[in-house]
């Protein structure tokens, strides 16, 4: 039998978080990964990753598309250079991995996609909330039926963890939490409770030294007339605070699913009440309390590599991630105007 040509992959971006990636792809070598170079503006940066993790260093990105010959390369850079180095993976006949947010914008979202259209490449978006261990067993009791069919859910993520001092630019950004983690939320919602015909969103600025809001609270009607609440913060002030965990609850025509902070899942079905932990166990790279977050990014990971190297979409898809960003669109528009708002829809022009 003859062995299936390993990966090449590239990143692009060598700063806090995706630190993560580096030791994610480090860890799929034995699955056909091979981490060969890294790319950052720092020279600092890219050199200390390419130490760690024997890689080439870039500084500059088509330098590195140029010098390697690279199958896939993951962009986990801010989201305002996403377009242009999406646009130079396709021209190069590179797949991508876009780390959420895709952009800044709709329009940048679809111009992305459609460039990896017109070049016929593969392109995904890391959205990783639905590939965390306590998200994906969630999912599997709902697929094993036993809260019959999902009707109501409340899926929260409301922290007071200063997540500037990691990210400071995040202090910024005009739009600010329901892009950042409000889309990750809704994105859970989506996976959990399919397509959402209309929502309503209200926001709220309770830092006052940072630019955009830090608080959004957002009802959606599902198209099987499910109904979701979405809640993202930065400004609770609960002790203690659940970060980064992400807090459900999902009733159905059989029963309900809670998980509260530690992850700890609470299932009633058909009267029958049981709990388990489905929380992350620690692996030689992860820390508290950032564990499970920094696991969903390896098993994010691996599904991407598998799907790549199969010739099959990823589950985050570019195109699927748009009905995602969509619903940032719509949260931001009721958020703005006090109307109930549908998602935008994406038209494909190529």
């Amino acid at each position: 039998m003859v062995e299936k040509k390993r990966t090449r992959i590239g990143l692009i971006g060598c700063g806090f978080y995706a630190q993560n990636h580096l030791h994610a792809w480090t860890d799929l070598k034995a699955e056909g990964a091979d981490l060969v170079a890294v790319c950052d503006l720092d020279p600092n940066k890219s050199a200390a990753a390419a130490l760690q993790f024997d890689a080439k260093a870039y500084t500059d990105a088509k330098a590195m598309f140029q010098a390697e010959a690279l199958d896939l390369v993951d962009i986990t850079t801010q989201m305002g250079s996403h377009k242009a180095l999406a646009a130079l993976a396709a021209e190069h006949g590179v797949a991508a991995v876009v780390q959420k947010p895709f952009a800044p914008s709709w329009g940048e979202c679809i111009d992305i996609v459609e460039t990896a259209k017109r070049h016929n490449t593969w392109l995904a978006v890391h959205e990783n909330f639905r590939f965390g261990t306590a998200m994906r067993r969630v999912r599997s009791v709902i697929d094993s039926g036993a809260i019959g069919t999902p009707n109501w859910a409340r899926l929260g993520f409301r922290t007071g963890y200063d997540v500037f001092k990691g990210q400071p630019y995040l202090a910024n950004e005009k739009r600010l939490v329901i892009l950042d983690v409000g889309i990750h939320v809704l994105d859970l919602a989506r996976f959990f409770l399919g397509e959402v015909d209309h929502l309503s969103c209200e926001t709220q600025k309770r830092i006052p030294t940072i630019a955009g809001e830090d608080t959004a609270t957002i009802m959606m009607r599902h198209t099987s007339g499910a109904v979701s609440l979405v809640e993202s913060t930065y400004a609770a002030r609960k002790i203690p605070d659940a970060f980064p965990e992400t807090l459900v609850e999902i009733e159905g025509t059989e029963g309900a699913i809670i998980v509260t902070r530690g992850e700890t899942m609470q299932v009633t079905t058909q009267g029958i009440f049981f709990e388990e932990k489905i929380g992350s166990a620690l692996l030689p790279w992860t820390s508290r309390p950032w564990h499970g977050s920094q696991e969903a990014v390896l098993h994010a990971n691996r599904h991407m590599l598998e799907a790549f190297r199969a010739g099959r979409p990823a589950s985050t898809s570019g195109e699927d991630n748009l009905k995602t960003y969509a619903l940032v669109e719509a949260a931001y528009e009721s958020a703005a105007t006090g109307q109930k708002i549908r998602p935008p829809v994406w038209i494909p022009r190529v």
